[in-house]
């Protein structure tokens, strides 16, 4: 039972000393390695954190002299190398990524039939190995990072173990990054999820649409945040926002709006680390710009992580908009799949997300798939889907497995996975794709 193996790995953390651990880059990773680390200082151990963007042998052979090590958010499919590279080594594998078993002992929901795309991020999952409430609003965070809200099965349990606790709060509420933090001006001017067709981008339209429904910007001297709306503006700001995107053909997002929120109440009241969306963000944007220590120490409570942070939150939602506007632009239709071409225009740390975010602005009724270029010169592939698509049988993870067999590296999520290949092997790839989806 997964329980059961939630406990071996908890009784192997409790025997290592000073472990490394080892994990990827974006939210979730990060947000999980967090998580272990301050489960581990609770246990009295002295760990260490080291983050990649992928796993594969060089970085293995690069732990050799480590004797404790905990993966967290990969490291499921390499099993078998971690095994041959690191056979000195007392290794445990947290990952919530599709996956077979192998002789290292492994925490991945896959393995006992729990869906590890939106059941169990790597967050929850190292959360289930501490069973620790206190850990509940990082687990949370990564796992709205990874875009597994509204929660179901096991992660629905452990939002409502960090409710009992009073580490979260939920409720029915706009869900646009920005609601707690920042002025309704910026919050409309600088939304990207889902992208504000004629508002997005211009401070002045924006301005210009809260006029229109009759919102007042200023308390006095103080800029007004969606949070401090009576119930009655909210009524008429959100219907306002309903009928600007239907009138712009994008009933999809409309619908989307409303939803669950998650509150992070022990946290700073009023920043981005009283909500979930927007502490997620803030730490994708820390390690998808290369400084993932910051926003591990963010999740710690470090002096000085969240004003570096909250820099980096700048550069990361300007470099999302300008990906946007280019995707909207650059997407093309390939018959059963849409392809966005980035490369040397949106970086490979955001084309993933920029990808996603694609939905506000075209069709919901096929996959994406986009590039982007690695610093080496290879291509970075991310590929996208909806709930819907899944529904229907769509898996990304076995599309981009199959598809670079042989000439890459894919994998990830039926909802969201990720590859990697030299370029002149990308016509062939996309060969691939077009074929395994006829």
């Amino acid at each position: 039972m997964f329980e059961d193996r939630c406990k071996e790995g908890r009784e192997l953390l409790e025997r290592m000393k000073k472990p490394l651990i080892v994990n990827h880059y974006d939210c979730d990773g990060v947000c999980s390695g967090s998580l272990v680390k301050k489960g581990l200082l609770g246990l009295g151990k002295s760990p260490q954190n080291r983050t990649f963007r992928a796993l594969d042998e060089e970085v293995l052979k690069g732990l050799r002299d480590e004797r404790e090590i905990v993966f967290v958010d990969f490291g499921g499919s390499m099993g078998e190398k971690i095994e041959e590279l690191l056979p000195d080594s007392k290794v445990l594998i947290i990952d919530h990524h599709q996956v077979k078993e192998s002789k290292v002992l492994q925490v991945n929901p896959f393995l006992f039939g729990i869906d590890g795309g939106n059941e169990l991020s790597a967050s929850s999952t190292a959360y289930c190995v501490f069973g620790e409430p206190k850990l509940a609003d990082l687990a949370i965070v990564g796992s709205v990072g990874d875009m597994q809200d509204p929660f179901i099965g096991w992660n629905r349990k452990v939002l409502e173990e960090g409710i009992k606790a009073g580490e979260i709060t939920c409720e029915q509420d706009l869900r646009l990054f920005g609601r707690v933090s920042r002025p309704l001006i910026s919050f409309l001017a600088y939304c990207t999820e889902p992208y504000l067709p004629g508002i997005t981008g211009s401070e002045e339209k924006a301005a210009a649409f809260l006029g229109d429904v009759g919102i007042e910007v200023k308390k006095g001297e103080n800029w007004r945040k969606y949070g401090d709306l009576n119930k009655e503006e909210k009524r008429v700001f959100v219907s306002g926002l309903v009928r600007h995107l239907y009138s712009m053909g994008r009933g999809n997002s409309a619908r989307e709006l409303i939803g669950e929120v998650y509150g992070l109440p022990k946290r700073p009241i009023g920043t981005e680390l009283s909500d979930a969306k927007e502490f997620s963000t803030l730490i994708n944007a820390c390690g998808r710009h290369g400084k993932p220590e910051v926003g591990i120490g963010v999740c710690l409570g470090e002096e000085g992580a969240y004003k570096e942070a909250s820099a980096l939150l700048l550069r990361h939602r300007k470099a999302l908009r300008d990906g946007i506007e280019f995707g909207s632009r650059a997407v093309e239709d390939y018959g059963k799949f849409y392809f966005l071409d980035g490369r040397g225009i949106i970086e490979d740390g955001i084309i993933g997300v920029v990808a996603g975010m694609l939905y506000s602005v075209i069709s919901r009724d096929k996959p994406i798939i986009a590039i982007a270029y690695y610093e080496d010169g290879s291509v970075k592939i991310s590929g996208r889907a909806t709930a819907k698509l899944v529904k229907e049988g769509m898996n990304l993870s076995k599309l981009l497995h199959t598809a670079t067999e042989g000439i890459g590296l894919g994998g990830g999520h039926n909802i969201a996975a990720g590859g990697k290949l030299e370029p002149n092997k990308l016509n062939e790839f996309l060969v691939r794709v077009g074929t395994e989806l006829a």
